[in-house]
């Protein structure tokens, strides 16, 4: 039997809980193979064990067509090529676990996501999105590899501005939905620094094509780092039109406490993306979930190390901040978040809500994020789920993971990838399989 298969006949009913009554959370003692142990701590209802280990930059999942489970491994932080897709394989019902990985490609340039298209000739396709380009591939069911070259449908800029300003962001993420009558594909791409004005037009975008590369072009500005996407189908009972979410993470140089990291429904059905729209950055910015101008970009200072000099060129244009669309939710400053996955009517202890994976700070004192957050339509408040990936030891922050990507395999069952470890979670209702 397919995991999908395992993990939804095994999730069984069980009565909703409304996230006002949520309950304490409680400590999961975790040991990995390599002798670190850590402590997750998760709602009473649910149980975590350790599905896949031993990988390294681990980053984001999807099904495949034939119902495996896919992963991405970036290696590390650097810009690289060591990275690859595997295929998770050998699932065990019983001790939640895969039995192996399986190379599906290696020496990729730095693969944040992967994701499965079928044509109306019922041909699958695997999408890639790479630094440079975004690659497709032939799929069959049951290849543990590539049976033909892939076809580059668009290329990106691979370089940027230096730590000092920043840095650069090289993951690019794809999606796929059918929200206006047609399937398209989108991508987002990065900012090329933490602000300034950008030399290439496809930086800090969202940007929407064919399945088959055609017809590219920008519907969102103004995302300085939209890791996340997701879609909800249509025939969702919060969203019948269906719609297309994403997280993205605010600049580095306005202190610890802003601006806020935002979560954006960036298409849908009832709110469909225009070529004009504009989500602020480099000169807006989300405090108290409102946007602000940001004159320290618009007007710099000399000797403001805030903006790189020339030749990163002139400083960005000030946007009017009133015509930024309103953040779904917002989180704390630094945040970061990256994975987000919406559980619909099928759930029931997850029904209706989302769960966003908030890889945390980079500056360890500031100490946000480091956790998975959920929250509904109705509250968008977020509210922690798990906890424990930033601990103290003899007073100082020491990071025990960072959550990253999360994968719906069951009503209320799902998979987290671990980046700091390298390990794949299995998170589900306790008791129930």
């Amino acid at each position: 039997m397919k995991l999908m298969q395992v993990l939804t006949f095994a999730t069984g009913l069980v009565l909703t809980l409304p996230m006002a009554a949520q309950r304490p959370l409680v400590p999961h003692p975790i040991h990995l193979a390599s002798g670190r142990s850590l402590t997750l701590n998760l709602p009473v209802d649910f149980a975590i064990n350790i599905a896949m280990e031993g990988l390294r930059r681990v980053r984001f999942m999807t099904k495949s067509p034939d119902g495996r489970i896919f992963v991405t491994d970036m290696d590390s932080l650097a810009d690289n090529t060591r990275g690859a897709v595997y295929i998770l394989d050998g699932w065990d019902e019983t001790t939640h676990r895969f039995a192996r990985v399986i190379p599906y490609l290696k020496g990729l340039r730095n693969p944040n996501d992967v994701a499965f298209y079928t044509d109306a000739a019922g041909q699958s396709w695997l999408y890639l999105p790479l630094t440079d380009r975004l690659v497709r591939y032939r799929y069959e069911a049951g290849d543990v590899a590539p049976h033909s070259a892939p076809e580059v449908l668009a290329r990106y800029p691979d370089y940027g501005l230096n730590y000092k300003y920043g840095g650069w962001h090289l993951t690019r993420t794809v999606a796929f939905a059918n929200l206006h009558g047609r399937p398209k594909l989108y991508v987002a791409v990065g900012s090329s620094c933490n602000a300034c004005r950008e030399k290439e037009e496809i930086r800090a975008t969202l940007s929407v094509m064919d399945p088959d590369g055609k017809n590219q072009q920008i519907v969102a500005r103004g995302l300085r780092n939209a890791v996340g996407l997701a879609v909800i189908p249509p025939g969702s009972s919060e969203f019948p039109g269906g719609a297309l979410f994403g997280t993205n993470m605010g600049a580095d140089h306005l202190g610890d406490h802003a601006p806020e990291d935002t979560f954006f429904e960036l298409d849908s059905a009832r709110y469909p993306a225009s070529a004009d729209a504009n989500y602020g950055w480099p000169t807006c910015y989300f405090e108290d979930g409102v946007a602000h101008a940001d004159a320290r970009i618009s007007d710099p200072k000399p000797g403001d190390h805030t903006f790189p000099p020339p030749p990163a060129g002139p400083a960005p244009v000030q946007f009017d901040c009133g015509r930024v669309p309103a953040a779904y939710t917002t989180f704390a400053a630094h945040s970061s978040p990256l994975g987000l996955a919406w559980f619909g009517g099928d759930s029931s202890l997850l029904k209706d809500s989302f769960l966003v994976a908030l890889h945390g700070a980079s500056h360890l004192d500031i100490a946000t994020g480091y956790k998975v957050v959920r929250f509904s339509p109705e509250s968008r408040k977020p509210e922690d789920f798990i906890t424990g990936f930033l601990v103290r030891e003899n007073g100082k922050p020491v990071v025990a993971g960072r959550p990253c990507g999360i994968l719906q395999v069951g009503p209320d069952s799902f998979l987290l990838t671990d980046d700091h470890d390298g390990a794949i979670y299995w998170v589900g209702p306790k008791g129930r399989g």
